[in-house]
């Protein structure tokens, strides 16, 4: 499996294991059976409120001598509500109670968007700040500053684009060491990989498998199905594998992240087996040519009614 390197060296299996909807009493084990396996690098968030099971799973892990706290990889994510500088290591610390850690080697700003303080999510404009309130300059400062106390290794993004990332990293003192975003053939955001790339910024692949699970009112009308696309799944019959394998290979091999959500063990020995897929230079070239810039999660769950951001200001402003 490849391998993705921090500057200082600090290196991130490219397969991870993805937590968002893992629903209470499946995660807990889901984790401990991905780390027997051999996984160890887990993306978590304060958001998906089941941290706290994981943390349980994690020392059960450590406990059993099944893998040290220093063999894992562990990410986090500050939320929306914790965008105030001085909230910024409450947000930290909540994860870390619940995860049962002393620090975290990744913690990222979950998206470009601030709440009011205390409120967790918003069915009007109301709950919502907006970025005059709380500069996400302001906010990234707060996040170096958690570095400096060794509360978490490396910073990084959530959802940022090019210009976003550039106006962070004009003010940085620590450039932005990860970009976690929505990747797939179908949106295979070249343009932002390459920015990455070239500027030091590791990027890990969200929802690669197209998140078919995700809530409804996330979901638009007629959406492609990944594991339906005839090329994928052309590519899968000649591979004897399925089409989830080839999304999370041609992740891999084009030298991202990649962290792929399951509970279920047959499917996670799977998803971890498919480094070993070897793909062809063709067959890489017809995954590429799918790209049609189309997002499962489109940003439009972020507007309201008279507020203060919009879909087109997360992805292109």
């Amino acid at each position: 499996m490849n391998k993705l390197a921090f500057k200082n060296g600090d290196k991130i299996d490219a397969i991870g294991l993805g937590t968002w909807k893992s629903d209470a009493g499946e995660v807990g084990q889901a984790v401990k059976e991905a780390i027997k396996i051999g996984y160890r690098h887990i993306d978590c968030a304060w958001i998906y409120q089941n941290e706290k099971e994981i943390g349980d799973a994690f020392q059960e892990v450590f406990t059993a001598d099944i893998v040290t706290r220093e063999e894992l990889f562990i990410t986090s994510k500050l939320w929306n509500s914790f965008h105030a500088p001085e909230d910024v290591e409450k947000g930290l610390r909540e994860t870390l109670t619940a995860l049962r850690l002393d620090y975290l080697d990744l913690y990222l700003i979950h998206w470009p968007i601030a709440h009011k303080p205390g409120v967790i999510f918003s069915e009007d404009a109301s709950g919502f700040a907006t970025l005059d309130e709380y500069p996400i300059a302001k906010t990234w400062k707060a996040m170096e500053a958690l570095v400096q106390k060794g509360l978490v290794k490396h910073i990084g993004v959530s959802n940022f684009n090019v210009p976003k990332l550039q106006r962070l990293m004009d003010i940085a003192a620590i450039v932005p060491e990860m970009n976690q975003v929505e990747s797939h053939p179908l949106l295979a955001q070249n343009e932002l990989f390459e920015f990455c790339s070239n500027n030091g910024i590791l990027y890990t692949a969200y929802s690669p498998l197209g998140s078919r699970d995700r809530s409804p009112n996330m979901k638009g009308a007629n959406e492609p199905d990944l594991f339906e696309n005839k090329t994928l799944k052309s590519i899968a019959t000649n591979h004897g594998v399925h089409p989830a394998q080839i999304l999370i290979k041609w992740a891999e091999g084009r030298g991202t992240a990649v962290i792929p959500k399951s509970v279920n063990p047959a499917r996670l020995k799977q998803n971890l087996e498919s480094a070993s897929i070897s793909l062809s230079i063709d067959e890489m070239e017809q995954i590429n040519a799918l790209d049609k810039g189309y997002r499962f999660l489109d940003g439009k769950f972020w507007e309201r009614e008279g507020g203060y951001y919009t879909a087109e200001m997360i992805w292109n402003d």
